[in-house]
């Protein structure tokens, strides 16, 4: 059975830490002059919706910790690969470049683009976690297909990056492109994984009414992963790397097959 009351506390102390964290972000960020550390962030964010969700929730205790601990696993392992591909660097430059398109105060700037952007991002991504904290046991199995998917999603992520980062340590592939391994089925295996990943949250959250009115979350981050701030942004600022027209021709976009002759 479904409790409203405590999902409205839930989604509650869930915005406010959300707030509380992309502040904290800002003022890190204007300390470090980029607003890139908001990268580290974005995963840290959902661990603490996870988190808050089991801690106030009330609903099924196997699924509040069932979430907690695959949204922890991802998000930990997400916040401590972009905090290593990103530190020592300067301004990820599809950040530089969407903060010139705006003219006045930079940090204002990055507060209303990034920040505020990113932290209403990840709170409404993470309604299925807060609606499931409220709600019943629900159908096990549907939980069940929720987490196979989730598994096969944080592989692909994981696997993706770590086959990038190796390549990226190898100087003689410096300046040319990456068409290895889960690269060569589809130009954005992380983003891909990514998606795969909140498509099985979501499905777990729908194993008990009324999780599954919560599809709109999923369908965001994949919005996001594939037309907004992932994988649309990272191709213009690949479009004139030596390789990578011929690449796009023989590499899916998104969903994995095998490579064009």
């Amino acid at each position: 059975m479904f409790d409203t009351t405590n999902f409205l506390a839930v989604a509650g102390f869930s915005l406010l830490a959300v707030v509380v964290l992309m502040v904290g972000t800002a003022v890190e960020g204007h300390r470090q002059g980029r607003v890139s550390v908001v990268d580290t962030t974005w995963g840290l964010g959902f661990v603490v919706v996870a988190a808050v969700a089991a801690l106030v929730g009330d609903g099924a205790g196997w699924r509040r910790l069932l979430l907690f601990v695959v949204v922890a696993l991802w998000g930990l392992r997400l916040a401590r690969h972009m905090h290593q591909r990103n530190h020592g660097k300067g301004e990820d430059p599809r950040y530089a470049q969407m903060l010139a398109q705006e003219s006045g105060n930079p940090t204002l700037v990055a507060i209303r683009k990034v920040y505020g952007v990113q932290g209403l991002a990840v709170w409404f991504v993470s309604l299925p976690i807060q609606v499931s904290a409220a709600s019943g046991t629900g159908v096990v199995p549907v939980a069940a297909v929720g987490l196979l998917l989730w598994l096969l999603g944080v592989t692909f992520e994981a696997l993706g990056d770590k086959q990038l980062k190796d390549f990226k340590a190898d100087p003689a592939n410096k300046g040319t492109v990456m068409d290895r391994g889960l690269w060569s089925w589809t130009r954005h295996p992380n983003y891909f994984g990514d998606s795969c990943v909140w498509w099985g949250i979501w499905l777990v959250a729908a194993s008990a009414w009324p999780g599954v009115l919560t599809v709109l979350s999923p369908v965001a981050m994949t919005y996001f992963l594939v037309f907004a701030t992932g994988a649309r942004l990272l191709e213009k600022h690949m479009a004139e790397r030596p390789g990578y027209a011929a690449y796009q021709q023989r590499t899916s976009y998104f969903l994995p097959r095998p490579p064009r002759r």
